[in-house]
């Protein structure tokens, strides 16, 4: 796989690593979230392209499916509610802006808008554009190991009659190079609505990557809550897929 430090699918944390200019890479997977009342599953696609060296620009859209349990105040028992459709269309720059030397470590930024293409009258999607920036750090500390930490926030639209906040989100990743093929992941992260007093939510997540073949990352990866209100489970696996006109899969 090369360098060690790739963040990135089946993580929440990403790595400060753009693509390679003139490669894309293309990711997709399924993800299953699991709270009390409520049962998820999303579709995730990605396409990323590197522009120049350091820039790349990325899409991000997908399905989604859910089923919920909602109180019915008229004969006061539960009804299941299922529904399905599109999620919301996400569009992504990475820039990095700072090389890894001795003591520094790799950081870019990455501005994001989320456009509401998600069915809001279904309680799939808010309805509103959302715009993000996170700022984000990786090091490689041996031949083995890397780290990778990220920090955002999020400037949320306010649908109409709607007490909403913007979002703070931050987190840290390990990995970990079993062998030439499988890397060991791990992470921590967590977000907070500002707004009032509202609870940070912290969850983790651990799995493996695994390079069968030159350019295909095959991942797996579940976690749960540590406090807050975060899901009791989640669960992802997925592939990435880098092809193109460069030999190097990260700068």
């Amino acid at each position: 796989m090369g360098e060690v430090a790739f963040a990135g699918r089946p993580l929440t944390i990403d790595d400060a690593d753009p693509v390679a200019p003139g490669q894309f890479e293309f990711e997709a997977g399924e993800k299953y979230v699991k709270y009390s009342d409520c049962r998820h599953w999303d579709y995730p696609i990605g396409l990323t392209y590197g522009l120049v060296s350091g820039l790349e620009v990325g899409l991000g859209f997908g399905g989604q499916y859910e089923t919920r349990s909602e109180f019915m105040h008229e004969t006061g028992s539960r009804n299941i509610c299922e529904e399905s459709g599109i999620g919301d269309l996400a569009v992504s720059v990475k820039w990095q802006c700072v090389k890894e030397s001795d003591y520094m470590p790799r950081q870019a930024l990455v501005p994001s808008v989320k456009f509401p293409t998600a069915d809001k009258d279904n309680g799939l999607g808010s309805g509103e554009i959302d715009c993000d920036l996170t700022w984000i750090a990786s090091k490689s500390f041996t031949d083995k190991i890397g780290a990778h930490i990220n920090a955002g926030y999020s400037w949320i639209g306010k649908p109409a009659g709607e007490d909403v906040g913007n979002i703070l989100h931050y987190g840290m990743a390990v990995d970990y190079q079993v062998s030439s093929s499988v890397q060991l992941v791990g992470e921590v992260f967590a977000d907070r609505e500002i707004r009032g007093d509202t609870e940070t939510a912290v969850q983790y997540n651990a799995g493996f990557r695994w390079n069968p073949a030159d350019g295909l990352i095959l991942d797996m990866a579940g976690g749960s809550k540590i406090s807050g209100d975060a899901p009791d489970f989640t669960a992802t696996a997925g592939l990435t897929l880098v092809f193109g006109f460069s030999n190097n899969k990260k700068e």
